[in-house]
């Protein structure tokens, strides 16, 4: 069974495209053109991702996260004209998925789309992401075969990371989830101990390739799928 995209955008041409590459990669389409229409087939249908821009008529595309979030863990892709970095971390904060500035790509749209989705399927015990692999359920690393020792604080971000693989976690969720709600403006430690994993994992540490950086937004684990 096709997986459907439930489209939340006021700009008829726009739905018309995403409509069109959408099915033509094999999706199922619903469309809204307002907030609170979408809202409304969000509940009615439940979709298995929402791809929601931020400039609709009658409420702003933040909220619509935050009420989505309050009845659903349905993945949300942003795409939007903004592409304020302020924006950008308010919408992942509230529960977004991932974010794309329009105009863009549609080969990287449906990359995101795919990495999306893959959110919504049953968690992996074991993430590979070039010659890593993550077996969360033994809290083994290993790189090129051979295990890595990671202290309990690398452990668990990197843990954090291959829990959401592909997708931006900004600085304030890492920092709530390893280090606890009074470290969320503490980005020196989330600094220091990226690039210790970077060195114990990445085959060039100075261009990471698997942890990469969403500059004044947060990171993610990039897997390559």
């Amino acid at each position: 069974m096709s997986a459907r995209v439930l489209v939340v955008d006021d700009e008829p041409q726009i739905r018309r495209f995403l409509r069109i590459s959408l099915a033509a990669n094999g999706y199922a389409v619903g469309e809204a053109e307002t907030a609170d229409e979408g809202i409304a087939a969000a509940r009615a249908a439940p979709p298995d991702l929402v791809i929601l821009d931020l400039g609709l008529p009658d409420r702003d595309g933040q909220e619509v996260i935050s009420e989505i979030r309050g009845f659903s863990t349905v993945p949300i892709l942003v795409l939007s004209v903004r592409a304020d970095e302020f924006d950008k971390v308010e919408a992942l904060d509230r529960g977004a998925t991932d974010y794309v500035v329009k105009p863009f790509g549609i080969a990287e749209l449906m990359a995101r789309v795919r990495a999306a989705l893959r959110a919504r399927a049953p968690a992996l015990e074991v993430v590979t992401a070039g010659a890593v692999t993550v077996d969360l359920s033994r809290r083994v690393v290993r790189r090129d075969g051979a295990e890595v020792r990671l202290s309990k604080k690398e452990w668990e971000l990197l843990a954090m990371f291959a829990r959401h693989p592909d997708h931006v976690l900004t600085h304030r969720q890492i920092l709530k989830e390893v280090w606890g709600p009074a470290h969320v403006d503490d980005t020196a430690y989330l600094r220091v101990y990226v690039n210790q994993l970077r060195q114990k994992l990445e085959a060039d540490p100075a261009q990471p390739a698997l942890l990469v950086n969403d500059p004044g937004v947060g990171y993610r684990l990039r897997t390559g799928e």
